[in-house]
């Protein structure tokens, strides 16, 4: 049992980070934007920006990629949970095109930027819902349905997937125009602002 609890530790800590940059965007948006009477473009494409990001990194973590086809193959009675975790997604999903929508044109009434903040207060909602009800009641019916040696596979999978994204982290170019740079370094501040 031992490799089913670091595995879902490492699942805990992956968590914790979504939870972390999920946290930031909401506070963003609640404490600077929620207050203003309009917002300019810039400032509804980097929510939007951050929005999506986030949603694809949820649907690429670690989680969904190993611990749930492992759920599946070893034939846990999860299927109704996880059935709700993904209506809980598509909720996001809907939240984040509904943002998008609105940010594709002028936000210049008060009216449209409760509408947007509304739309990513539900987006981060539905997400951190989904986290809670992953670690409250998915871990527990993971640790109890997947067997010792398909935990370690699951562990394997994960470091080797580590280490790919390892081995491939600094090949990715740096963003090409000066705006580009400047907001890949904002958003790295505000990350950081937000973790101390």
């Amino acid at each position: 049992m031992l490799t089913a609890t670091y595995t879902l530790v490492a699942l805990s800590v992956e968590q914790t980070n979504m939870r972390v940059s999920l946290h930031a965007v909401q506070q963003l948006v609640q404490k600077s934007y929620a207050r203003q009477s309009a917002l300019t473009e810039g400032q509804a494409d980097y929510v939007c920006d951050t929005l999506r990001q986030l949603y694809e990194s949820c649907q690429g973590r670690k989680l969904d990629r190993f611990l749930l086809p492992a759920l599946r193959r070893a034939g846990a009675e999860a299927e109704p949970l996880l059935c709700e975790l993904d209506m809980l997604s598509r909720g996001a999903a809907e939240s984040l095109g509904a943002a998008c929508r609105l940010a594709s044109s002028a936000i210049d009434e008060e009216d449209l930027v409760d509408a947007f903040c509304m739309a990513v207060e539900r987006f981060c909602a539905a997400l951190a819902l989904r986290f809670d009800r992953e670690e409250r009641e998915l871990f527990p019916i993971a640790r109890g349905a997947i067997a010792g040696d398909a935990w370690f596979a699951v562990g394997k999978q994960m470091l080797a997937h580590d280490a790919y994204r390892e081995e491939h982290r600094g090949r990715t170019p740096p963003p090409a125009s000066r705006a580009a740079r400047a907001e890949h370094v904002h958003r790295q501040n505000l990350h950081a602002a937000y973790l101390h």
